[in-house]
């Protein structure tokens, strides 16, 4: 696959990819005799993976660390493993804070569609508002 078929398939920039390349973050890309980048099947899956862990929060140089231990072969799985896990911790700690920021939310919104129906503003204090619930 051409880099414009390979930016238009994953919805990223070329200029993506070719930071993606240079940056380590995926292998050198196959190239075509005229040094045309030819995305193959193996080029996809590393793309795929880097993309993945972005979105997941794992920064570039966990990215390219990742790659470089999965390079070395099957002893470095206990460092691969520590350094996944690590990571899902860190977005399980980011979704518990955002659900509480949601839940906080929500009462403000459900307090403030109250207001509009009744014409009174009430905040309810049994409720947990970390002292800022009247605004």
């Amino acid at each position: 696959m051409t880099i414009k078929e390979v930016s238009e398939r994953y919805g990223v920039s070329q200029d993506t990819l070719r930071y993606y390349e240079k940056a380590g973050l995926v292998p050198e890309v196959t190239r075509t005799a005229g040094g045309i980048r030819d995305y193959q099947p193996d080029d996809l899956g590393w793309l795929e993976l880097a993309l993945c862990m972005r979105s997941a929060g794992l920064p570039v140089s966990g990215i390219v660390e990742y790659r470089k231990l999965f390079q070395q072969g099957e002893s470095t799985i206990p460092q691969r493993l520590k350094l996944l896990t690590d990571q899902r911790e860190e977005l399980l700690s980011m979704k518990n804070q955002i659900e509480q920021t949601l839940e906080r939310l929500n009462y403000k919104i459900s307090v403030y569609e109250r207001a509009t129906k009744t014409g009174i503003l009430s905040w309810d204090e049994e409720e947990k508002c970390s002292g800022d619930c009247d605004g």
